[in-house]
Parts: structure tokens; sequence; C-alpha cells
């Protein structure tokens, strides 16, 4: 198991299932995994809300998870997504998972019915402590998912292996009071959601996002140039990076990164079903957001 610190671009892979059989596509996952190493990426992270969990079966999540971490064959971090609705249920994936070489845990809590902070934090603590690897905590309520306050993120800091936060609000000012309560004992990865280069310069060490499964490249040049304080030229790459972003917002995440990848030449397929594949005109719109990206960033 891999034990250096996560940081970097982690790039939310799909889930690539063949709609008559339910099958995991195994080869064009593979050649996903071997594509997105190739362009830099420091890790990768299937079954989070790109690669539609709410939507797999365990075998398929598990088959997933198989897959990725063969693929990657230790030359970087796999950390899949973890939800459920049930602590049980998340327990179960959890050691399956890791199991199966599984690197890190991306923890989520779905939920149906109200939930106070105690039954939150009681989820993530017992969750986390049910096995060794490091865990990532991941809050984005605007999915159905708990959002723990600043008070229990705070408690759940003390847990040994809960490391990392990757919280999915839009709230910036969040993040900074993240930073000023836990940043001692827990780093911050920006999402979707976010300007990644305003965490990075609020002190995030990296980047969970389903962008970086169609603009790789581009996407760890950012994060180089953060790293390195160029902020002038981290701005000027994410300015046109953004658009990708805006087509996000305007149609479904999965669908979208998936028609993206088909145009890239990935045969992932579409969206699981009850989802809608988008309609041509978005597909073509999806398209030219691509090129343009693509020429303002060579």
């Amino acid at each position: 198991m891999i034990q250096q610190s996560f940081s970097g671009i982690f790039p939310y892979l799909v889930s690539p299932i063949d709609e008559s059989t339910g099958r995991v596509r195994e080869r064009v996952l593979r050649d996903l995994v071997e594509h997105l190493i190739g362009r830099g990426v420091h890790g990768l992270s299937p079954l989070g809300s790109t690669g539609e969990f709410a939507y797999l079966t365990f075998e398929q999540r598990k088959e997933i998870v198989r897959i990725v971490v063969e693929a990657a064959a230790g030359r970087v971090p796999v950390t899949p997504g973890v939800a459920a609705f049930s602590t049980a249920d998340a327990v179960r994936q959890a050691r399956a998972f890791v199991e199966l070489g599984a690197d890190g845990l991306v923890l989520i809590l779905q939920t149906m019915f109200p939930l106070g902070q105690p039954a939150i934090e009681g989820y993530f603590h017992r969750v986390a402590e049910s096995v060794s690897c490091p865990i990532v905590l991941y809050t984005n309520p605007g999915v159905g998912t708990a959002d723990p306050s600043i008070d229990t993120l705070e408690k759940l800091s003390r847990v040994p292996n809960i490391q990392y936060i990757k919280d999915a609000s839009v709230n910036t000012g969040r993040l900074l009071t993240l930073l000023n309560r836990v940043g001692d004992r827990i780093r911050i990865f920006s999402a979707s959601a976010h300007v990644p280069v305003l965490v990075f310069q609020l002190g995030g060490v990296g980047w969970m996002a389903g962008p970086a499964c169609l603009l790789p490249g581009q996407c760890v040049r950012l994060y180089d140039m953060a790293k390195k304080g160029d902020w002038e030229g981290a701005f000027a790459l994410q300015r046109p990076l953004w658009r990708i972003n805006e087509l996000f917002q305007q149609y479904s995440l999965a669908a979208c990164i998936k028609a993206g990848l088909q145009i890239q030449g990935f045969d992932v397929g579409g969206p699981i079903a009850p989802q809608e594949p988008l309609r041509a005109e978005a597909v073509e719109e999806i398209r030219q957001g691509l090129e343009e990206i693509e020429k303002a960033t060579s």
C-alpha cells in the first residue's frame, strides 16, 4: 500500500458500464487509467459523483476498484469513494476496497432522513476506524450527502487516519475556517465547485475533480504552477479551464464528462439509466468547449 501523503491532481473517474449486460467495460477503463497516468496525474479516484456511485451495485463497485488498482499498478495512489446510507454498508465497502488494494478512501455519507451532527460524526468515525488507510472526508450537500459542521469536522480531525477533507461547498470562507481550525491535522483538497487556484493559495494540497478526466495535462500544469508560486501563470491558465466547469453546471456532471471522453475516443458509454444521455446539441457544445480550451491552453 502506498504510504506517501496525497497531493496533486486526482481525477474522479467515470464508471463505464455496458448498458445491455451491466458489466464494467474493463478495456476502456484500463485505457483511461493509462492515459491519465501518462498525462502526469498524481492519483486516481473512482466511485465519486463523476463515477455515478449512486447507480452502481456493490459488485460493480468492487469490479471498478479492482480494475483501477490493477491498471495503476502502484504508480499512483488509488482512492475510491465509499458512499452509503448506512454505517454497516459503508464499513463493508471500505474493507472490501482496501482488500482489493485501495491506498485510501474518499468517504461520503448519503442521506435520506435528517441526521444530527452526532450521527454524522459517528458514521465517519466508525467507518474510518474500520480500516487503516488514509481517509478523505467528502462533504457535498448539493448532491444528497451529509454536511458535517465545522465543529464536527474538528472532532473528526482527531481520528488518526482521517487526514484530508474535500469540501465541495462553494464557500471559500468555510475552507479558510477549516484551515484555521484543523489545518495542522487535516489537509484540504479542492473540488469541482471551487476555483482551484484560490484553494491552492489558501493552502490546499490538491484538486479532486471531474475536469481532470478530460483535461489532465492542463490540470497538472495548473497544480505545478501553484506549487512554484507562479500565481500569475496559474490564474491565466485557470480562466480558460473554467469553461469546462460552466458546462458541468449547465448539464449533468457524469453525462458531460462521459460525452467529453467519447469525443476524445474513449468508448465509456452514456450515463447510467435512468439518467438520460445528452442531446446532440449539448454534445456539440461540449466538443466546441473542449476545442476552445485546447487552443487557449496549448
